[in-house]
This record gives structure tokens, sequence and C-alpha cells, in this order.
């Protein structure tokens, strides 16, 4: 007897070390935890999401939506492994159409960090706060003034893996790190309006309104400049069934780093094949060591994507990849070849008796 209870406590103690483990692959740094918050607050139906940070998202990270709302009955077990609302069977992989099915995110960061939850659906008429560790509920939820929607507080993330904790980047590069995942996930969501704050400061650091157009978002992102030489691009294939559609800069528009913003299915991913082949595309018409922008949708079939090749889905696998690349590159090609007819150089010439005081700017049109 006496064995078996031993066996039984060292059984546990692993238990809650494998359990952070895991957390810490899904749940890497606080942009990591936001993009997953994010996610489930546009599959909530929102139009209006609100993120506040402390100390780059260590100490504090709080996300609030006026979505759908968590079902009081819904948040005993909200925050455990393998809990979701997406799917019920292997076979509905297949045709996942939103952004959370795993029932991993809210499990992960209760493992590694402070976790509570207030919520209010339509349907109740207050709203309910509940508080987790390590996967369960902390005593019953508890009644409180709400508006509709859902307000998840993260605090003192990795406070109990040291070793993640330590090897974070500063405050501010973590801050950075949120601040690139709102932006890239506000241009995506036009129709939702999207806010980043430090707290306790007034001055807001990123600011959509729901109204807003794609183009719109871009120009008070990225800045005026870029969004006055973008051009629309889409295409659709029936061959490998996916569209491709987005906006990417003309041939008058260069940065030193290419800026790529890039979601399959509607989840902000990275391919390096698919960068490497539109920057070599762009390659024939920009200076050497410049790089274009580009912000492009791919929606493919979900039944030929797998998602969960990676624990923070970073990484996305599809069926045909070279083939579907190949046919994006030939489309921008025959883009930018068309905008070049009307590429607009800009020169300086000093005119016969004049002085360079009074040099005159003109422009000259390429065939």
């Amino acid at each position: 007897l006496m064995i078996l209870k031993k066996s039984l406590v060292f059984f546990l103690i692993i238990m809650v070390v494998v359990n952070r483990i895991a957390a810490g692959e899904v749940i890497q740094r606080p942009s990591n935890a936001l993009k997953e918050m994010l996610e489930n607050s546009l599959d909530a139906k929102c139009n209006q999401i609100t993120v506040t940070v402390r100390a780059g998202g260590l100490k504090m990270l709080q996300i609030a939506d006026n979505g759908t709302g968590i079902r009081k009955e819904d948040l005993g077990i909200v925050a455990e492994r393998f809990t979701t609302s997406k799917l019920r069977e292997f076979k509905d992989l297949s045709s996942i159409a939103t952004y959370g099915f795993r029932g991993e995110a809210l499990a992960s960061i209760s493992h590694v960090a402070h976790l509570s939850i207030l919520t209010k659906t339509r349907e109740s008429a207050c709203g309910f706060k509940a508080e987790y560790l390590d996967g369960k509920l902390k005593g019953d939820p508890k009644p409180l003034a709400a508006n509709q929607g859902t307000t998840i507080t993260v605090e003192d993330l990795f406070y109990n893996v040291p070793n993640r904790l330590g090897a974070l980047r500063s405050q501010a590069e973590e801050f950075n790190k949120i601040s690139e995942v709102m932006t890239r996930y506000a241009v995506h969501n036009a129709g939702v309006g999207f806010t980043l704050k430090k707290a306790g400061e007034t001055r807001v650091e990123v600011k959509t309104q729901p109204q807003n157009s794609t183009i719109d978002n871009i120009r008070v992102l990225y800045g005026p400049t870029v969004a006055k030489e973008l051009l629309e691009f889409k295409l659709t294939d029936d061959r490998y069934k996916f569209t491709a559609s987005g906006y990417i800069s003309n041939v008058n528009y260069s940065v030193k780093k290419m800026v790529f913003l890039l979601f399959i299915n509607h989840r902000l991913v990275e391919s390096a094949a698919l960068k490497k082949s539109i920057d070599g595309v762009y390659a024939s018409y920009l200076p050497k060591g410049s790089s274009p922008f580009v912000y492009m949708s791919l929606e493919i079939a979900p039944n030929n994507v797998d998602v969960n090749v990676h624990p923070t889905k970073h990484e996305v696998f599809f069926l045909n990849q070279d083939a579907i690349i190949e046919k994006i590159q030939h489309a921008l090609e025959e883009k930018l070849l068309n905008s070049n007819a009307s590429r607009t150089f800009y020169t300086q010439k000093l005119l016969p008796g004049v002085t360079a005081a009074a040099q005159i700017d003109f422009k000259t049109s390429a065939d």
C-alpha cells in the first residue's frame, strides 16, 4: 500500500511538470498568448477588441471584446485541455473554419500564469467572473456587473517557469511583438476595431475603427506613403481550390526589409517559401537590397490544410504547396508588369542659366 501511495504522488508531480512544459510549447511569449486570445475573440463575432498591457505582457495582458460571451455553465471547463466548442469528432477537423479548435490556449495559459475571465452573454442577467489555476476553476464563478462580451486577464506570465521567463527579451521588445500581432490582425480584420494600450498610460499604441476599410487600416498602421502605392490583388484557382487576395505595393515603393502579412484561412502564419518567391518577383523591379509591402490572404479548402503541425500553429502545411506558390508568383508578375506601364521616376535637372538654388523638379513616365 505504501509503494502504491508513493507512485501515485510521484505521478501527480510529473503531470504538473508535463502540463507546464506543454503550455510552454503553445505559449512561448506574451505575443503568442495574445494571438490565441485574439482568435478566440474573433471567433466570438465581436466588432471591438481592446488589449491592455503591463511590463511587456509579463505582468499583465488583458483582452476585452464585445462578442457573444461564455455561458456560466461552460466556465467550469473552459480552461481544461482539449475543451473546445469547435468540433466533436476527428472528422470535423477536415472542415474546421474557425481559429481555435484544439482547446489548448486557455488551458496552456492557466498552467503558466494567473488567469481570470469576466464574461456575459446576451441572455444572462449579469456577468460572471472565474479564476483558474493549472486548468482548474478556483471556486465558483462570482456574479458581477458586466457588459456583453468577455474580458480575459493574464497576470504574472511564466511566474512558475523561471527558465522561460529568463529567456525572453526586454519588456520593450516583448511589447513590440504584441504590437506587431495586433497590427497584422487589425489589417486583416477590417470591420473590427482594435485598440492597444499600456496600462496606466493615456496614449494609445494601436487604434483602428470598425468602419475602416483594409486600406484605411494600412494607412493608419503603416503610413500614408505605402497606402497610396498599393495594388489590389486577387486570384482564384479551381484546380488547386484556393483563392488569394490582398494588397501589394507597386514598383514605385520599396523598403529595406520586406513587410509580409500572410494569413491562411484567416490565421496569421509565415511561409519562407512564399516570401522568397515574392521577393524574387520584385527583384526585377526594385533597387537592389530593397523589398515590397505585401498583405496576402489565402483561403484553401480546409481539408487541404494541416494547421496542427506546430504547437503555436505558426507553421501551416497544405497540399500542392509548390504549385500554389508558382500560381501566385505568376499572378504577381502579371500584376506588376501591367502597373509598370505607369511607373513614375522623380529626377532633378539643372536648366541652362539657372542656379542650383533654383533647381526644378519634374516627373517623367517610363514606357
